[in-house]
């Protein structure tokens, strides 16, 4: 038997408007009668001196909800202050805040999962945005058993990226930048039964989509996406939502899966994936759902004839592909026998949104690409600081050096030495760096610096001065300490390499210049290229870029391993 259904209403941004809120809330249950719950999504305290008035009416008790009110956490820093702890409180008489991440289950036994704030573009993540870490807590103890059907309500203040295929589009938005990939996978994943979200100034209420394959999976129920506008916006559009639910587990499951007539395709699953895989464990560092298949394969000729990005010409004159997420690269022996080049046990992480660095992206700039190798790849620098400034990159999606598998981090030790080789040869010792902080995908920066210009001492003095300047504390790494032991998977951090093997490092705590690097090595105790110091200014038209890469390649191979592999 069905248990009693729970009367609920879910609002947008608030933005501090309360007075507005709750006599409309109050002007409804006149009507309707008294409903068990509001849900808040999105910016619920404001940031105007007349917000910050109302709410200390409520605070005092002045003034008190009519409805017991629930909310999410801030998604901008200006209303961190409002929100005394993270685990969730009482702010005032009947509002709640819910806190960073959670479920929360009603005595009638609703079952309701959240997250507050928006996705995070950097670790450690600020106090209005969630983390990977964040989510996966809330999957893991949800869906580790056989037995999990899903949520009744799922709560977010982003909506998820790509809710829209299959189905009507939202309006007054831009597809391409709206919503949050990793939103979309936990709502892939938690199965809620309603979704809420806001943030966007628009309502759309999304066609009903299924959450199993017909005729390959049991039926399951169906999520309803609804996105909600802010308090009393001047266009009028719809900010509250009035919905009648039974709890899951109260519900006879014949009527819990059935499906109605406008249901539409779940629009996080892969359109083509394989029937026999295991699922996915979760990865709230990949990108939606739709980017996850496996990226399809690129081909680059870097035949010298051509003078553009591509594969290699082996000694057998056989062109190689390259698998776009880093796994196996395919050439020809001498023999002309095909030959299979090692495999990565696992996929590296995906990308949250476009990626001007992964190979098989269609941002990726690839006439810039100079060498390919199973793992890595080496690239012109985009706005170089000189003529054979190049960058190091992995094929698949790491954001750092201490992220990489050990195969590949390999690889990227053979062309550190090859550059080295190469940067020797013409009289140039080999300064390395990166910068893993505002950085979507690990670029290891690689300037060569001529011998006759400074001595190693010299740049290593120049980097320690700067950083004094900065009131930053750069130190050094022993010689046979590694990386990762200091700097933890997500700790966001400067390093320098120097050819004399000698080390720098720098945890960045908060802020960080984001051209330090190529200031140091700009300056006059370096290169003396002052004006060189901002790539922006020392960008090329692309034939320029393409003329500066055929030359490249050409001075490199001799040292190239990848074409000898």
């Amino acid at each position: 038997m069905e248990g009693k259904p729970l009367k609920v209403l879910a609002c947008g941004d608030v933005e501090g408007r309360l007075g507005a809120l709750f006599n409309r809330v109050q002007a409804i249950q006149k009507k309707t009668g008294q409903f068990d719950l509001l849900l808040c999504v999105g910016q619920f305290f404001g940031t105007t001196a007349e917000a910050e008035e109302e709410w200390r009416q409520y605070k005092s008790g002045a003034k008190k909800a009519p409805i017991h009110t629930y909310v999410l956490g801030a998604t901008s820093q200006e209303t961190v202050k409002n929100y005394p702890s993270s685990d969730g409180c009482e702010l005032a008489d009947n509002i709640t805040y819910l806190g960073r991440r959670g479920v929360f289950t009603g005595v009638s036994g609703l079952q309701v999962a959240y997250v507050s704030g928006r996705e995070a573009v950097q670790e450690p993540s600020p106090a209005h945005c969630f983390s990977s870490q964040d989510l996966a807590a809330l999957v893991e103890p949800l869906s580790g058993g056989t037995k999990f059907r899903g949520v009744d309500i799922l709560l977010t203040s982003q909506w998820p990226r790509g809710v829209w295929h299959f189905a009507n589009n939202p309006p007054e938005i831009n597809t391409k930048s709206c919503g949050s990939s990793a939103v979309a996978q936990l709502a892939n994943r938690l199965k809620p039964r309603y979704h809420f979200a806001a943030l966007e100034g628009v309502n759309y209420e999304r066609l009903p989509y299924r959450n199993h394959e017909v005729l390959q999976e049991n039926a399951q129920h169906v999520t309803r996406f609804i996105a909600l506008a802010a308090v009393n916006n001047p266009a009028k559009k719809k900010y509250l939502y009035a919905f009648n639910i039974v709890p899951m587990k109260s519900m006879e499951p014949a009527e819990l899966v059935k499906q109605p007539q406008d249901v539409t395709e779940n629009p996080y699953r892969l359109a083509a994936k394989d029937k026999n895989s295991k699922p996915q464990s979760t990865n709230f560092n990949a990108s939606s759902t739709e980017e996850e298949e496996p990226a399809q394969q690129f081909f680059f000729d870097l035949g010298r004839k051509q003078g553009s990005a591509g594969g290699h010409r082996g000694r057998g004159g056989g062109k190689r592909h390259w698998d776009g997420g880093g796994g196996r690269g395919r050439g020809r022996d001498g023999d002309g026998h095909h030959q299979q080049g090692p495999k990565q046990p696992r996929r590296p992480p995906q990308p949250t949104g476009p990626c001007w660095f992964c190979l098989a992206s269609p941002e990726v700039e690839k006439h810039l690409v100079i060498s390919i190798g199973s793992h890595c790849y080496v690239a012109l620098a985009k706005g170089a600081l000189t003529p054979r400034h190049v960058l190091i990159l992995p094929i698949g999606h790491y954001q750092s050096v201490v992220e990489l598998s050990g195969e590949v981090l390999q690889e990227m030790d053979r062309y550190k030495a090859a550059l080295r080789s190469f940067y020797k040869s013409r009289g140039e010792r080999c300064v390395l760096f990166e910068r893993n902080y505002r950085s979507q995908h690990l670029q290891l920066q690689v300037v060569p610096v001529p011998l006759d210009r400074c001595a190693t001492d010299d740049i290593k003095e120049a980097f320690m001065v700067q950083a004094q300047e900065q009131q930053m504390e750069l130190m050094e790494i022993p010689e046979h300490t590694d990386l990762k032991q200091i700097a933890p998977p997500g700790t966001p951090y400067f390093y320098v390499e120097l050819d004399s093997g000698e080390k720098l490092y720098h945890r960045v705590q908060k802020h960080f210049p984001l051209q330090f690097g190529r200031e140091v090595l700009a300056s006059e105790a370096v290169l003396n290229m002052p004006t060189r110091a901002d790539w922006k200014e020392c960008k090329q038209s692309r034939e320029e870029e393409e003329d500066t890469c055929r030359q490249l390649r050409e001075l490199f191979q001799p040292f190239d391993f990848a074409w000898e592999d």
